[in-house]
């Protein structure tokens, strides 16, 4: 996996800011997939529903108003579809990452439209500090989530559904979130109220994860949490760390429990520490959770972000962090790639950040890795591949199969087609069933195909024939 998320809300990534031409919005979301493709990146993490909003089209959230300037007022075209079909292209995966309770990140200014459900439904809503929230303990907070999901998964081509670290909110100092009242209502069978709080996230995670599974059973489900479970000293399985807040004991989702029962697909700890930090270790972190993988998917999560010249950390001066983390998690058998936050990072850094990547850890295309817990869809090959030539240039055809999401180019030496398994032999990964190739270079070189389907399970590859 190398996944980089892509930030909606305040306009971190795309759009650049609100209100721009659809022209324009569309422009700068192809420029930052080119760039993520110049870095040998296979897959985007896009922000849909930053703060109970959208951008797709939704039967049940207004349009955000990072997109147009107005909550409601929705651009010239789907942004979603936009980007699973560019991202397709390029041959990169789209995971679909929204926000389960947030709904205004702050409430001084007057932003939510007046078709918003909190509007027609003050009572599933609370303030903490300057944020508006769906109240997590009411039964219909989770179904109205769960059902937002629901249409996602059946009306988009998505390869997953993701949440982040942001389930209760981070403690603010001297004020107790809001909920005595839902505690009050629906304790189930409760006394204790961060026990109480811990199960309304167990819930809403579950039925989350039944919706996917009832409506498209080969969608996959992940989580990109804080980068500490627990600390040891409260802990005896806990990590070796003294993080000042916790996913368990702060924002009350028990990521290891989601694990256990199966509940997610993968995880993508936020571990956006350097390698040695004395309160955060990189190195004691990504161990701690590739043993607690319980079967998922572990992916790392990156803080490129944090790379600068006049970082205050020198670890963070250069981007050679980076190189060395994923170096290092390289040798970790149990961890199945990583996620970079952010995408604007790429396109800020330029060459200073691709140079390094793409000369060491990213040389070669990578395809991701298959999910442990989803039903395989195999596909089935290609069929119809031809070759053209056109002058200096060759047109590669074929035609799509059953299950066929993207294809995988190979390039091989005459008469040594050998190993797919090998990356340094992918020529390019695209959903299109046609790609032109500049000095294609027949007398030396043959092309092959094979199909990813949906779960990103290969078929077996047909060699091109020339016509």
């Amino acid at each position: 996996m190398r996944a980089a998320w892509i930030s909606t809300v305040d306009n971190i990534d795309w759009p650049s800011k609100p209100g721009l031409s659809d022209k324009q919005m569309k422009s700068e979301m192809i420029t930052i997939l080119d760039n993520l493709r110049s870095n040998n990146l296979n897959t985007v993490i896009f922000q849909i529903r930053p703060t109970a909003d959208a951008y797709y089209k939704s039967t049940k959230e207004p349009a955000s108003h990072w997109i147009t300037g107005t909550q409601g007022v929705a651009p010239g075209f789907d942004p979603l579809q936009l980007m699973i079909d560019e991202a397709g292209k390029r041959g990169m995966n789209v995971h679909v990452w929204l926000n389960p309770y947030r709904v205004q990140k702050d409430t001084v200014k007057e932003v939510l439209a007046k078709t918003h459900l909190y509007f027609k439904k003050p009572e599933l809503f609370l303030t903490y500090g300057k944020s508006r929230y769906f109240n997590p303990g009411y039964k219909e907070t989770r179904d109205f989530v769960a059902s937002v999901v629901g249409e996602i998964v059946r009306k988009y081509d998505i390869q997953a559904v993701h949440m982040d670290d942001y389930f209760y909110p981070y403690k603010i100092a001297g004020q107790e979130f809001p909920d005595e009242k839902a505690f009050a209502k629906e304790p189930r069978q409760f006394k204790d109220k961060d026990d109480w709080r811990r199960d309304n996230v167990d819930l809403i995670i579950k039925q989350i994860r039944d919706t996917i599974i009832a409506n498209k059973p080969e969608v996959e489900f992940g989580i990109s949490p804080f980068g500490v479970w627990r600390n040891k000293d409260k802990d005896a399985d806990g990590s070796n760390t003294v993080a000042g807040q916790t996913n368990y004991d702060d924002l009350y989702a028990n990521i290891l429990k989601w694990q256990k029962e199966n509940w997610i697909d993968y995880i993508t700890p936020q571990l956006y520490w350097h390698i040695g930090f004395d309160r955060a270790n990189f190195e004691v972190l990504a161990k701690w959770w590739a043993t607690h993988k319980y079967g998922a998917n572990v992916y790392v999560g990156h803080g490129d972000y944090k790379i600068s010249t006049t970082a205050k950390e020198p670890e963070w001066k250069s981007p050679d962090q980076i190189v060395k983390q994923i170096e290092m998690i390289r040798t970790m058998p149990l961890i199945d790639g990583s996620m970079h936050f952010t995408a604007s990072t790429f396109l800020k850094k330029g060459d200073t950040l691709r140079n390094p990547l793409i000369q060491k850890p990213y040389k070669y295309i990578a395809l991701t890795p298959e999910a442990n817990r989803i039903i395989r869809l195999k596909p089935q090959p290609p069929t119809n591949a031809f070759i053209v030539k056109k002058g200096e240039k060759a047109v590669l055809s074929w035609k799509a199969e059953m299950y066929d999401k993207k294809y995988v180019i190979y390039k091989f030496p005459k008469g040594k087609i050998t190993d797919f398994s090998n990356p340094t032999n992918i020529y390019y990964v695209t959903s299109e069933t046609k790609l032109e190739v500049a000095n294609p270079d027949l007398e030396n070189y043959v092309y092959a195909v094979s199909a990813l389907s949906q779960t990103q399970t290969e078929s077996v590859p047909i060699e091109f024939s020339t016509k």
